[in-house]
């Protein structure tokens, strides 16, 4: 039965919520009959033809649809989010704003840095914002691709990050940075008095009902903001329904619904994809329809449809480097072809 639904003005997504199921779900068990029988197959074969998927799951209006495990993964398997432990670290910011742990986006980053920021002359620094970090658009040189290697083997990644040279000014053009998200981790950190595991279990993985384990830390002993983050996908398909459901979790407002409607919007766009971004968040259309979504490295999804109510999880083997972008294609392939149109 589908539920009644209101609409968020501007960005038409809905009240949605799902309870976290623990035991293995039969195919009878599943709402298949929200997707239209002969595309839904489609689907599923086409799936079961990629290589790399670990698993494919689908929600529609809060109730999980499909749920297929693919070349040797499980349900209780945790996928390495690679980058889309971005949109996590956004939500992590997001609610340290609605706690009261920080108090603006706009807020200049130099008063979590001082020690760093007073090594350089370079005034555009003490300029960059909280929202600059979030939207790739901070100006300083980026830490990822052919500089990540230095970056993650310095003693001090915070400090490498900082000490980049700009090469834009703050709020400028996207420059992809994973050292950007980290410096989120960082200023989390500072502000909460807590680690990003422990701010994480506490106001993100309790409520929901989900596990978060430790993952890698920088030398500091700061959490990777932005990268090697681990979640079943079970736990990305409950993160995906409290977008959906206006960051509530049940009777719990987890992360306010201004936050995520300020994050959904489009900011800045990456010239090598073409999708737009927003605080965390990429933004593209998908068969007509207004998609937002968390992309990680080899194929590590979490698609948002509001205006079908729907949310969709892959995740992907991330090796061997090569054909990962026609892995990438044949998802969106997969979306657009097959799920999206399969929605009754």
């Amino acid at each position: 039965m589908r539920r009644s639904r209101r609409r968020i003005p501007g960005l038409l997504f809905s009240l949605v919520w799902v309870s976290l199921m623990i035991a293995e779900p039969a195919a009878s068990e599943l709402g298949s009959s929200a997707l239209e029988p002969t595309l839904h197959a489609r689907a599923l074969d086409r799936a079961s033809r990629l290589p790399r998927l670990r698993s494919l799951l689908v929600s529609i209006d809060g109730e999980r649809v499909e749920e297929q495990y693919y070349n040797g993964a499980g349900a209780s398997d945790g996928a390495n989010l690679k980058s889309a432990s971005k949109s996590i670290l956004s939500i992590l910011v997001g609610i340290a704003l609605d706690q009261g742990y920080l108090r603006n986006v706009r807020d200049t980053i130099g008063q979590f840095f001082p020690q760093y920021l007073d090594e350089t002359d370079d005034s555009g620094k003490q300029a960059i914002t909280i929202e600059d970090l979030l939207t790739m658009r901070a100006g300083l040189e980026s830490t990822s691709s052919r500089n990540y290697g230095r970056w993650v083997q310095s003693s001090n990644w915070v400090r490498h990050a900082l000490l980049r040279p700009m090469t834009d000014q703050p709020g400028g053009r996207m420059i992809y940075s994973t050292g950007n998200s980290h410096l989120l981790s960082a200023l989390l950190t500072e502000s909460t008095a807590m680690s990003t595991l422990d701010f994480a279990r506490r106001y993100l993985a309790d409520p929901l009902g989900i596990r978060i384990r430790p993952w890698m830390r920088d030398p500091q002993g700061i959490y990777f903001g932005g990268n090697e983050m681990h979640l079943t996908p079970r736990a990305m398909l409950e993160i995906g329904e409290l977008y959906l459901n206006r960051g509530r979790a049940g009777d719990q407002q987890v992360v306010s619904a201004a936050w995520i409607e300020e994050s959904f919007k489009p900011r800045t766009q990456s010239r090598w994809s073409g999708n737009e971004y927003g605080y965390g968040w990429w933004i593209r259309t998908l068969a007509r329809h207004r998609a937002f979504f968390a992309w990680g490295y080899g194929g590590q999804f979490i698609f948002l449809v509001p205006e079908l109510e729907m949310v969709v999880v892959v995740t992907s083997s991330a090796a061997p480097r090569r054909g990962r972008r026609g892995h990438r294609q044949a998802i969106y392939d997969l979306m657009e072809q097959d799920l999206l149109p399969a929605v009754r």
